[in-house]
């Protein structure tokens, strides 16, 4: 079930509000997490017992870690921290990486062995991380030992964010989670965000990702260069309003319930530098890596090589977390490359450049990455790289590349004003004058978003791959 779907809309939604509104307070954890694993059964009836298991185990371990540290005893609250690591990231490495590495092994030694072949649990890379983070806050004292396991699996499943984040770490939302206050404000507020959210993701990724997939299924030998841009211009804004609308959706569904979540995106096309530009594109997902592995393995404290070794584990790791493929390995390791020469000279550099040259180099450097995130198979990411840089077999430019770009030139305009601060500035100027304006856009949007979901049966998502 996704949230861009009549069924969530008109059934799910409305219920799970009325069941939650209605219960007393002290048994809405429990709606919401039954709410939540109804949600999560729907596409996944079976793996909706892998999730009721992480949150045993990580209720245990995290009650076992905040006992022992109390007693002073840190080496048994480190033992439970380590045992929640390995199971979950066990979980994770079997359900997402085990044909990866049978592939590979594969490959490497030619021995044959079966591969598992299991489908991948949705969400199993955000909620393995979220439970992690409170094992682990529990042990180093920031966050308090959560004793209901209800209210705990309520914030292992919660709904809105549960498939696709944002990653919300357990100590951001501990006190809403005992003594949250829902409001009229908070939950109009939340409607206003979850259909701008329905509304960049429906009415603009799901239209510039119909322009990538036309692209996409040409035979990448035969791709001109310019088919290569149009392809890539419209996968970025796809991947960012793809998500960035989810994640405005969950977090406006979180305010309906009372919780504030934090933000996972700023416009990162607008950045200046690809350090810049990571620290607002999935913020979320950028501050886990860096509080509970680049920090921990030293950040850097221990000199140049240690700083860049770290650096360079935190971003093959980025690139894995994002699937079980060698192109997203290599995508990870290609920004860790760029944000070690930014860190150690380029930064410097790119400050003497005017502003525009600085948004060029970025935005080149950004959609390049693109270009290998986007193609799994090695060699068709080379073939697109080739195009992409103006090495194409087919030519630069062909009168299908031409029709496409011109008939849909408007949809490219609106998504590029759409992913900069100019339409926030434009609306924060309208919708805050008067509930009414707020009303209509919200009206206006759902409308038409509607109307697309109702017309098209193109709906995709792709960070459930992820």
């Amino acid at each position: 079930m996704v949230f861009s779907s009549l069924i969530f809309l008109f059934r799910f939604l409305p219920l799970t509000l009325l069941a939650y509104y209605t219960a007393p307070r002290k048994l809405r954890d429990l709606v919401l997490f039954l709410a939540s694993l109804i949600f999560y059964a729907w596409g996944e009836p079976v793996y909706v017992v892998l999730i009721l298991f992480s949150t045993v185990v990580d209720y245990t371990t995290g009650r076992l870690a905040g006992y022992y540290r109390e007693k002073g005893n840190m080496r048994k609250a480190g033992a439970a921290v380590f045992a929640s690591a390995v199971i979950n990231l066990s979980l994770l490495g079997f359900f997402k990486y085990a044909d990866f590495f049978l592939q590979t092994a594969h490959a490497v030694t030619g021995l044959r062995v079966p591969q598992v072949g299991l489908p991948l649990p949705i969400g199993i890379s955000f909620y393995t991380f979220q439970t992690m983070s409170y094992t682990i806050d529990v042990y180093r004292g920031e966050a308090d030992v959560q004793k209901n396991i209800i209210t705990f699996g309520a914030y292992v499943a919660l709904f809105p964010q549960l498939v696709a984040g944002p990653i919300v770490r357990y100590q951001s939302v501990a006190g809403q989670l005992v003594s949250r206050r829902e409001s009229a404000d908070l939950f109009f507020s939340g409607i206003l965000r979850f259909c701008t959210g329905m509304g960049k993701k429906v009415l603009i990724a799901n239209q510039v990702g119909a322009v990538w997939n036309e692209i996409a299924a040409r035979n990448t030998s035969g791709l001109t260069s310019a088919a290569a841009w149009i392809g890539c211009a419209a996968f970025s804004l796809q991947i960012y309003f793809d998500f960035s609308g989810y994640s405005d959706m969950a977090i406006g569904l979180g305010k309906m319930f009372g919780f504030t979540f934090p933000e996972n995106f700023r416009y990162p096309y607008e950045s200046k530098s690809i350090t810049e530009f990571w620290r607002r594109w999935h913020i979320s997902l950028g501050t886990w890596f860096r509080e509970y592995v680049y920090i921990p393995l030293g950040g850097n404290r221990n000199g140049t090589a240690s700083q860049m070794r770290n650096l360079a584990i935190v971003w093959f790791l980025t690139g894995l977390w994002h699937g079980a493929y060698w192109n997203f390995v290599l995508w990870g390791l290609y920004y860790g490359a760029l944000l070690v020469l930014e860190k150690f000279f380029l930064l410097r550099v790119l400050k003497k450049l005017p502003g525009w040259c600085r948004s060029v180099y970025t935005l080149l450097l950004t959609m390049t990455g693109w270009c290998v995130f986007s193609c799994q198979d090695m060699n068709d990411s080379a073939a697109y790289l080739r195009a992409f840089f103006f090495r194409a077999d087919a030519g630069l430019f062909c009168t299908q590349d031409a029709y496409l770009l011109w008939s849909n030139a408007g949809l490219f305009l609106l998504a590029v004003i759409g992913c900069t601060s100019l339409a926030k500035r434009a609306a924060l100027a309208v919708l805050p004058k008067s509930d009414f304006a707020g009303i209509a856009y919200i009206a206006a949007v759902f409308a038409a978003s509607l109307a697309m979901l109702v017309s098209s049966s193109y709906n995709p998502f792709l960070y459930f791959r992820f």
